[in-house]
């Protein structure tokens, strides 16, 4: 079966030229230019991957987004014609992957989406990817379940929030740079902003109820990166 995707985007001519190089490697591609209708859109298609535009009628690429991730973890690339820094990072803080700003290469764009659907899901197979569970304090992560709880709670999280908790823990001595995590969640081809892992640590971290300073399961090794907490 081929991988979905779905183009939301106003601008027509450049939608439809997305939408072409998509469909040149391999993906079935539905269009829309509206924010309503792209989430009533999302639910029936339920695709793989979004591109996403940040400025669309009826509702921003935001609130997509935000009401995209209640029911998918599918890969989301955000649009944005306005490059400072606060655009950025509200759209990664409801759990866009990835962005990128216009005017941008549609090859690149499809490039980028290419190497992230060959990352399998759990988007890490090293030492000891396949346990069944994985216990810090409260904490619990199934990697081939694709769950995670906390305090017997489930959270639900973002498909590039678990594959870095799953990254982590998978060796929980390690610290990982934010090169590393990249290298490892996003694959080894990908070029952007290496701070986008820190939005995402951050938003993972409010998740699961932890913060910086505590650390319980995340922790900050300053200058270096992060690794896995304990859970104590």
């Amino acid at each position: 079966m081929s991988a979905r995707a779905m183009v939301v985007e106003d601008e027509a001519a450049l939608a439809s030229l997305v939408a072409q190089y998509l469909e040149r490697v391999g993906f079935e591609v539905s269009v829309t230019g509206d924010g309503i209708a792209a989430v009533a859109m999302s639910r029936s298609v339920d695709p793989d991957v979004v591109v996403l535009d940040l400025g669309l009628p009826g509702l921003d690429g935001v609130e997509v987004c935000r009401q995209l991730r209640t029911f998918s973890d599918a890969y989301v690339v955000m649009l944005t014609a306005r490059a400072d820094e606060v655009d950025t990072l509200v759209g990664l803080s409801v759990g866009a992957d990835d962005y990128m700003t216009k005017p941008f290469s549609p090859r690149e764009l499809t490039a980028r989406i290419q190497a992230r659907m060959r990352r399998p899901r759990s988007g890490f197979t090293g030492a000891g990817a396949s346990e069944q569970s994985r216990v810090f304090g409260d904490l619990a992560i199934d990697v081939p379940g694709r769950e995670v709880m906390v305090a017997g709670k489930s959270i639900h999280l973002t498909r590039t929030e678990f594959d870095i908790l799953t990254a982590l823990s998978s060796s929980p001595g390690t610290v990982y740079s934010r090169a590393l995590l990249i290298d490892t969640v996003w694959g080894p081809q990908w070029v952007g902003d290496d701070h986008m892992v820190d939005v995402h640590i951050g938003h993972l971290r409010r998740k699961l109820g932890d913060d910086a300073a505590r650390g319980r399961y995340v922790r900050t090794v300053r200058g270096v990166g992060y690794r896995m907490g304990t859970g104590e």
